[in-house]
């Protein structure tokens, strides 16, 4: 889907078709809107190849007069396996125009242009890239609490498990942190590349508004980096806690062996086909079962007395 906007002093205004100098949105582009970027914005062909991958990296070249950067922002999709990941966003800067692309749908871009307009002040497309930067970190310290918060629940999963389930949860949740870590570090390279190009220099734009934006993901790449470190030690710790766990679950079950044997040893010497004094008693079936439960009864007083339960 295309989106055109036109940029004022207090945020964006949505517009009915192109126009120069307009922002052009493209988000899960269709074959035919491919080819408008090709032909009438002229983005090369090995750029928007590069958007399409997922794993590419962040980066920054100069083509042509046209900026062209690759940033990656925190995508959100239960569907996929993972909870969290992130996606290349493309932006391509011209003279005449700013094109924003992204293969898929996300919330970092529905929320950024459905608050356009609110107290945004937008000065030239520098500090509309920066903005959207700024945003972006925003939603990287989100998804790390929500992050953060799933993993305190399957901690409190993991407290009573015997199965690998929760591990295998928390496993996709370290995956998650892994995935942001290095965005986040490519995002900080591709800023510090930015801040010190040449091409740049040519635009006025806000240097406080890039240090904030610079120091918001670095605080992302903190938090990424201590949840990580806390779910490794996380996983070592629950992986022994399983494991005893399951001890105790197979000690209990020795135990209620141990003691239900008795009694049918008992039953297996008195049922042999051999004289046993009890053969022509009333009451022998008694004797037996009393005989049984008493020693049962002891055998369950002796593990409990030597704490074995």
């Amino acid at each position: 889907m295309i989106t055109y906007w036109q940029m004022i002093p207090n945020g964006l205004l949505p517009l009915n078709s192109f126009e120069k100098n307009c922002i052009v949105n493209v988000t899960d582009p269709t074959p035919s809107e491919l080819g408008i970027l090709k032909s009438t914005l002229k983005i090369p062909d090995d750029f928007l190849a590069d958007i399409l991958d997922v794993d590419e990296r962040s980066r920054m070249e100069i083509e042509d007069d046209m900026l062209l950067m690759i940033y990656r922002i925190p995508y959100q999709n239960q569907s996929n396996g993972l909870p969290f990941s992130t996606i290349p966003l493309g932006l391509v800067l011209a003279k005449e125009n700013l094109v924003i692309i992204c293969h898929r749908n996300n919330e970092v871009l529905d929320d950024f242009f459905s608050r356009s307009g609110k107290g945004i002040t937008i000065e030239n497309k520098i500090d509309l890239i920066l903005h959207l930067f700024l945003r972006t970190t925003m939603f990287y310290h989100r998804y790390l609490k929500q992050i953060n918060n799933q993993t305190a629940m399957i901690e409190q999963d993991l407290e009573k498990s015997t199965r690998n389930k929760e591990l295998h949860r928390l496993l996709k949740m370290e995956k998650c942190l892994v995935y942001f870590t290095t965005s986040l570090r490519s995002n900080e390279m591709m800023m510090i590349k930015l801040k010190n190009s040449k091409w740049i220099r040519d635009y006025e734009f806000s240097s406080d508004l890039l240090e904030e934006a610079a120091i918001e993901n670095r605080q992302a790449i903190e938090m990424a980096k201590i949840y990580s470190d806390i779910q490794s030690g996380m996983m070592d710790a629950f992986a022994s806690v399983i494991s005893n766990n399951l001890n105790i679950v197979m000690k209990s079950l020795t135990i209620i062996t141990i003691i239900l044997m008795i009694p049918t040893l008992i039953a297996s010497f008195y049922g042999m086909n051999v004289p046993n004094r009890l053969e022509g008693s009333r009451n022998a079936f008694w004797f037996i079962l009393g005989g049984s439960v008493l020693l049962s009864t002891i055998g369950a007083l002796l593990i409990r007395r030597k704490k074995w339960m």
